[in-house]
């Protein structure tokens, strides 16, 4: 049992070692349940049962008889419950609110557990008002809050993020539902108490890892297309941005790099090695990296060195003894088993030749759930050459057969991963295929990105022992301590664009804060006002990058001038903001928050928000309030109650006495961004290159209540050696700084308090601007002090009315007038406490 909560809305984090996971509002009785006939202390302070089936049946294949349950609180925190329960509930302590209900009697058969070899399955009961978040990865068309009736599959599966409710590339079990249908393994589920969503992705990422480190530069804009032909291009695509004044940190290669598609190769004559090399050698010494894509599958060719040290190595899956034989891009492959040690070896390995032969910067793998052209198993067929080389490289050449005579091949109870009711083999590995120590392909599917992210990062993180940056389309629970993520295969639509705020929020829970979709989609083109609106949005996603199809025309942020003007509009503000996001980086890392949230995070009693997909907060106070649909010049925003302030007019607030709906204005170059009151925002100057932005003086800016004569604000700043594999205090490579402020009857300070200074000392910067919102009072400031020393001259103290936007419903009586304080010209070491004053004059 658990301490109270003050949210209407629970979470529950359920792991469910499976391969396929179906949840569904209408259950179908299946079993009549088990009954518990022992339970026993034991020495860990946990409890053991055992349970017994009621009534034995074969729909599914034949019950377990016998179940062993295992209870035990391993922190305040967390509560495990092993296997199954059975007429068990579990509930807060204080208020006996029931979290998880699986309980029954004869009158309400509903919840009785069905525990089979091949078929599992729990319900429990919802109250009225619960809000339901997670079951992902898939595309929600109703937003991020869970829609009653639909149902939400878990099998990491190739399809494209335009299919509604399917799975797509990750599996994450997320949240509370009425019924789960498994198809094998055990239950195992854990409980997090919360009681704020905070707090429990903390204590979720507690248990699974916390989110990885990035490097400061993975913040910046990131530019990628499938269609590069040869290295001039990527030239001038990097050349076309400096022109265009669009910032851009890393430039991407899909597999147009690669010779004849495959994995740790160069095409010798579209991307001659000692062009490359000089290419990469301009752009990092401005900053710029340099990312390139490696799929799993490897080519079977005989005069393929990477294969030819794979079957030397014995590191493929195995279909009866023989490397289990699939197709991707480069024709027929075998897939690396990343669960046998010799293959990790192998594959660091590999990873090391190829980054001798072109120092890339990070690595981005795809195809990863696995992904398989063909099913079933098949063969290199005799007298042609597949692929041919013309038509779409995706369509299947093997000679292949259906694999129907193992249970594992065609389970008992069938999921409809892909959609499309296929069998769960379907352009995938064998599910009968066979991993390291004899672990089933059934067993271990949703595991295989995971696995190859996990041998990625010990690779890159062995090379220079350098942060590791990591890019997968495939997740599993975990995934976020060792990768970013992007939402795969988007379409150019209205539609996607607001599909993707729910998807980076759902991930955000998931524990893999760094996600983003395709700017401007992925196919087909999109239209130049789309364009306009996407780039508004995902300059605010924590991983933000334009990707488009080899088929479609060509669709970087200058290919439009309207386009480059939004971009510049708001990648630069990004570029302002990277020091916060940074922060929130190092927030991720250490308690796992999301950089990119729901409403709700920071608003739990307000449940108007609950559903809200359309806006999202970075950190806890900076709320983004895009334009989502086609031919708008206005957005109507949810404000919760309080203060907010535009960070691109800081002179404009909206005042939201009890949360209301507030339309505002948003031309084509306008997004709109919103600081909360009670925050301290730490900004830089921006610039074209993070490397750049980053060396340009602090300005700090502190957001008060409208009006208030009494507030208190705080925020945080972390700086690092971003290159280092840890993010940590302690190691003299990093800083954190607190941040206060207060305003006392007319009498404003703002101080720090500095952790480990050294570092921030060294790199020499400064805060050269401190501007302070939402201040009582209409006369000039005076008496400014800075740690105790008047100050006069060198700075400059502006003050300027705030234009107050009110809801209609709001009397503009009721709320004081405010106005703001900007102190430039200062030259306060980061590195060192600082504190500050003045008092609010007031008119005669």
């Amino acid at each position: 049992m658990f301490p109270s909560t003050s949210l209407a809305s629970v979470f529950l984090v359920l792991f469910l070692c499976l391969n396929g996971v179906s949840s569904s509002s209408t259950p179908t009785k299946i079993g009549k349940g088990y009954r518990l006939i022992s339970i026993e202390e034991t020495p860990d302070g946990g409890f053991l049962g055992h349970l017994q089936v009621k009534q034995k049946n074969n729909i599914y294949g034949p019950d377990i008889p016998l179940l062993q349950l295992f209870v035990k609180h391993e922190t305040q925190d967390r509560l495990r419950v092993h296997i199954m329960m059975q007429r068990r509930r579990v509930k807060r302590k204080s208020n006996g609110q029931i979290l998880f209900n699986s309980s029954s009697d004869e009158s309400d058969p509903f919840g009785e557990m069905v525990f089979k070899d091949q078929y599992l399955e729990i319900s429990t009961k919802l109250p009225e008002y619960a809000s339901l978040y997670g079951l992902g990865e898939n595309t929600q068309p109703h937003g991020i809050k869970l829609y009653p009736g639909d149902p939400y599959t878990l099998y990491t599966t190739d399809i494209s993020a335009i299919n509604l409710n399917a799975d797509l590339y990750g599996s994450h079990p997320v949240g509370t539902s009425l019924t789960y249908k498994i198809i094998g393994g055990v239950f195992d589920f854990y409980f997090f108490a919360g009681p704020s969503p905070l707090a429990v992705v903390d204590q979720y990422t507690t248990l699974i890892g916390r989110p990885a480190p990035m490097p400061y530069w993975a913040l910046g804009f990131h530019q990628c297309r499938w269609g590069y032909h040869n290295l001039s291009v990527v030239e001038d695509v990097v050349e076309n941005y400096k022109k265009a004044q669009i910032p851009l940190d890393v430039i991407w290669n899909d597999d147009d790099h690669m010779d004849g598609h495959k994995d740790f190769t160069l095409n010798p004559i579209n991307y001659p090695r000692p062009k490359l090399l000089a290419f990469l050698e301009k752009i990092h010494s401005i900053g710029m990296k340099y990312i390139v894509i490696i799929d799993p599958g490897i080519g079977v060719n005989s005069t393929y060195g990477v294969y030819q040290r794979a079957i030397a190595n014995d590191v493929f899956i195995k279909y009866h003894g023989k490397p289990f034989l699939a197709q991707v891009w480069p024709g027929a492959v075998n897939f690396p088993d990343f669960l046998n040690p010799k293959t990790v070896q192998w594959w660091g390995d590999e990873i090391r030749r190829f980054h001798e032969l072109v120092p890339v910067d990070g690595l981005w793998i795809d195809m990863n759930e696995a992904s398989n052209f063909c099913s079933g198993l098949c063969t290199i067929p005799e007298g042609r050459i597949c692929p041919n080389g013309t038509g779409p490289g995706w369509v299947c050449c093997l000679d292949c057969k259906n694999i129907t005579k193992t249970r594992w091949d065609d389970p008992p109870y069938k999921i409809n991963a892909s959609g499309i009711q296929a069998p769960i083999g379907y352009k995938t590995i064998a599910t009968s295929a066979v991993h390291y120590n004899g672990v089933l392909e059934y067993d271990a599917h949703s595991l295989y990105g995971f696995s190859q992210a996990i041998a990625t990062h010990k690779a890159l993180q062995e090379l220079e022992g350098k942060r590791p940056f990591i890019l997968t389309r495939s997740t599993y629970v975990g995934s976020g301590k060792y990768a970013a993520h992007w939402t795969g295969d988007n379409q150019g639509t209205w539609e996607n664009l607001r599909y993707s705020i729910s998807t980076m929020l759902n991930f955000g829970i998931f524990g893999v804060p760094m996600v983003g979709a395709d700017i401007c989609g992925f196919y087909p083109q999109p239209t130049e006002e789309l364009c306009n609106r996407w780039i508004e949005v995902g300059a605010f996603y924590p991983f933000s990058r334009d990707h488009a199809n080899y088929y479609s025309p060509r669709q970087e942020l200058y290919q439009w001038e309207s386009v480059a003007e939004s971009a510049r509009n708001a990648l630069g503000m990004r570029y302002k903001l990277l020091p916060y996001l940074y922060t929130l980086n190092y927030e991720a890392h250490m308690s796992g928050a999301p950089i990119a949230r729901p409403l709700f995070f920071s608003f739990p009693s307000y449940t108007e928000c609950y559903g809200l997909s359309t806006q999202f907060l970075l950190g806890s106070g900076l709320m983004v309030s895009p334009v989502l649909e086609q031919g708008k010049s206005q957005v109507k925003a949810l404000f919760p109650p309080g203060s907010w302030y535009s960070v691109f007019d800081m002179t404009q607030t909206i005042t939201s006495k009890d949360g209301q709906y507030v339309t505002l204005d948003a031309p084509l170059h306008v997004v709109n961004v919103h600081l909360y009151q009670n925050s301290i925002l730490p900004m830089q100057q921006g610039g074209l290159i993070s490397k750049q932005a980053r060396m340009t003086p602090f300005s700090l800016v502190v957001t008060f209540p409208a009006g208030a004569s009494y507030a208190a604000a705080n925020g945080s700043l972390y700086l690092d050696n971003d290159e280092l594999p840890e993010m940590k205090l302690g190691n003299g490579y990093s800083t954190y700084v607190h941040l206060y402020a207060t305003t006392n009857q007319g009498t404003v300070k703002v101080w720090s308090k500095v952790e480990e200074g050294k570092f921030a000392l060294q790199k020499g910067w400064i805060i050269e601007k401190v501007t302070v919102l939402g201040l009582d009072g209409s006369g000039q400031p005076s008496a400014l002090e800075v740690n105790g020393n008047p100050v006069v001259g060198a700075s400059k103290v502006g003050l300027s009315s705030m234009e107050q936007k009110y809801h209609e419903d709001v009397q503009v009586g009721d709320i004081k007038k405010s106005v703001a304080v900007e102190v430039s010209g200062l030259d306060i070491p980061v590195g060192k406490d600082f504190s500050m004053s003045w008092k609010m004059g007031t008119s005669r």
